[in-house]
């Protein structure tokens, strides 16, 4: 089907809230993930020293508090002795905080004391942010020709950057003790809603699930492409690559949590914490640190740049299929692309000020988190497996690759993909913990309703959706329920069209006549 995340759901008018829910997810994943990419090419300009910046702690940011080194272990008798800091208590090394942390905090975040206090905006983030953005905007802007071309690199040069921090990292000391942490697992957290949760929130994101992102960018695919296969070497790739990347990861990790004495779970952080505090750490106490650190940031803001041109192709063709093709005008995409990223840019502006972490949060706990993509994959499952018609939806998938996939996928979309995610998403919320900041700072309750708002934006479409088209219809019940689940084709992306249809003899059907409602059986491109 040649179609955007909205106009995919025609196969099911009723339910086509679940195209604008994917969009209003799209757009907020858009808006604060990257402040990650910002954040990331932040530190790689400062990569480029001799010192590594967050190495030390003679820097005008840094507080009395600062300590370079943390020797826990040879806290005995009260004092441990050292030739840069002379005597320290035990009382004062454990008031002691990181320049890692200081540097993050005081100079990166410049955080302030709440989400009450949005203080002023840091510049110098601000211009990484505007920078990432024009990147974003002139890859995406002339469609996924020149974005596909740009992916060849940007998808496959952070494995050589991969490869090369595996190599240094498994010859760290320390790096088996990292390794086997990361493979040995700790059964007893499953008994936790939060992570599962987090797992959930990391394969969606992973594979886009919910976001309709991969419907965009599937849309430009010839009708009879093997979509079947795509979707298993997706996930062979996917799972794959994140799987060799825990071996870096802990690697370096564990090298850290030697040097510094200490068991490897005090310093495996997740989110932020790992790209920004854990990571950076530990290159600066490797030899030539600030090649380390260009290759990792070089490596973050490559990975962070595909998944956003994922997010803002995804929104922009959603969006393009609103308008018929009648409405056409030229540079419209390019226009479009370009009032993507200003709007996204100012609400991200919110980010830069002191306060800003605690709006990310926000967004990252709330707008496209866990609850709202399970609740989206749930209802996805819903209609094309009992609405449509899984078998219906099989044949379609037939006819398109010229086999029927396995049973398997059947059962998967009407029954255990559904119950999964459900079940994960009562789990969390019967288990639902308030939003906290570095589990200390307690969000004011605003601050939980507005995440609250930023969630429900998204999940309240497909039920006000469906109420309004079914309040709007004529007849009975049974008789509106039939209308509005009978598919509908047509549009200015969605394009069906029969075997012997002249490919220029388009341009000249308006959406929603007849001509363009026959389903196409084989590829004219």
């Amino acid at each position: 089907m040649k179609a955007g995340s909205i106009n995919v759901w025609n196969i099911a008018p009723l339910f086509k809230g679940l195209g604008f829910a994917s969009m209003v997810i799209v757009f907020f994943c858009n808006t604060y993930y990257i402040m990650v990419l910002a954040w990331g090419f932040y530190y790689l300009i400062k990569s480029f020293n001799s010192t590594l910046p967050w190495s030390t702690c003679d820097n005008p940011w840094n507080s009395e508090n600062c300590i370079e080194i943390f020797r826990h272990d040879d806290c005995q008798n009260g004092t441990i002795g050292n030739s840069t800091f002379g005597n320290l208590t035990c009382e004062e090394l454990a008031n002691g905080r990181s320049p890692i942390i200081e540097f993050w905090e005081n100079k990166v975040l410049n955080i302030s004391e709440g989400l009450d206090e949005p203080g002023v905006i840091n510049w110098e983030l601000m211009l990484c942010l505007m920078a990432v953005w024009v990147m974003v905007y002139f890859c995406v802007w002339k469609g996924v020709k020149s974005t596909g071309k740009i992916v060849y690199f940007t998808a496959t040069f952070p494995y050589v950057v991969l490869i090369i921090l595996l190599v240094r990292g498994v010859t760290l000391p320390g790096a088996y003790d990292g390794i086997l942490y990361y493979v040995k697992p700790d059964w007893s957290k499953l008994g936790e809603a939060q992570v599962w949760i987090d797992a959930g929130t990391q394969i969606f994101f992973s594979y886009a699930i919910g976001l309709g992102a991969l419907t965009a960018l599937g849309s430009y695919n010839r009708f009879n492409n093997d979509c079947y296969k795509d979707a298993f070497v997706l996930a062979f790739i996917n799972s794959g690559t994140s799987f060799f990347s825990g071996f870096v990861v802990f690697s370096i990790l564990g090298f850290m949590a030697s040097e510094q004495g200490v068991d490897i779970s005090k310093v495996a952080e997740s989110g932020p914490g790992l790209a920004f505090i854990a990571y950076p750490k530990a290159v600066s106490l490797m030899p030539v640190a600030p090649v380390w650190a260009a290759l990792f940031f070089v490596m973050l803001l490559l990975l962070g740049l595909d998944s956003q041109f994922v997010g803002v192709e995804g929104f922009v063709t959603g969006i393009l299929d609103l308008f018929p093709g009648k409405y056409y005008m030229r540079y419209q995409r390019e226009i479009a692309v370009a009032i993507c990223c200003l709007l996204c840019f100012i609400i991200d502006l919110s980010m830069v000020t002191q306060g800003g972490m605690y709006v990310f949060q926000l967004f990252d706990y709330y707008s496209a988190s866990g609850m709202t993509l399970l609740w989206q994959a749930f209802w996805e499952c819903v209609v094309v497996a009992w609405v449509y018609g899984a078998d219906r939806f099989m044949d379609d998938i037939a006819r398109m690759i010229g086999y029927r996939p396995f049973p398997w996928m059947k059962w998967c979309w009407s029954f255990i993909t559904p119950c999964v995610c459900m079940g994960i998403f009562l789990f969390h919320l019967l288990n639902y913990k308030p939003l906290t900041y570095n589990n200390v700072y307690v969000y004011p309750w605003w601050g939980e309703v507005i995440g609250w708002c930023l969630a429900l934006s998204s999940m309240l479409c497909i039920p006000v959706s469906l109420v309004y088209k079914l309040s709007g219809a004529k007849g009975t019940f049974r008789e509106r329920w039939e209308n509005l689940t009978k598919p509908v084709w047509g549009g200015h992306h969605l394009e069906y069209m029969a075997p012997d249809t002249d490919i220029k003899s388009l341009a000249s059907l308006s959406p929603g006549t007849e001509e363009n409602k026959v389903i196409i059986f084989e590829s004219v491109m």
